[in-house]
């Protein structure tokens, strides 16, 4: 397993389902209803899903490292 790899969480019930997610990491989250969720929860490093992250109104996504566990998105 590449160790660089990501994993993306989103908590459902901070979800607010703005879209906001989807629309800049387009092909990484989606709506799922009316809330967000990764379309693959590992990925490869993307900058886009660190944004998705960091402009989430909520605070409902994390991004981590795979191997770690270290969060890497959004900065506390």
């Amino acid at each position: 397993m590449d160790a660089q790899q990501w994993r993306i969480d989103v908590d459902r019930e901070l979800c607010a389902g703005t879209g906001l997610c989807v629309g800049t990491a387009a092909g990484r989250l989606r709506l799922d209803a009316g809330r967000a969720r990764p379309v693959r929860e590992v990925v490869e490093p993307d900058q886009a899903v660190v944004d998705a992250a960091e402009t989430c109104p909520m605070e409902a996504i994390t991004v981590r490292s795979l191997t770690t566990g270290e969060v890497l998105a959004p900065e506390l």
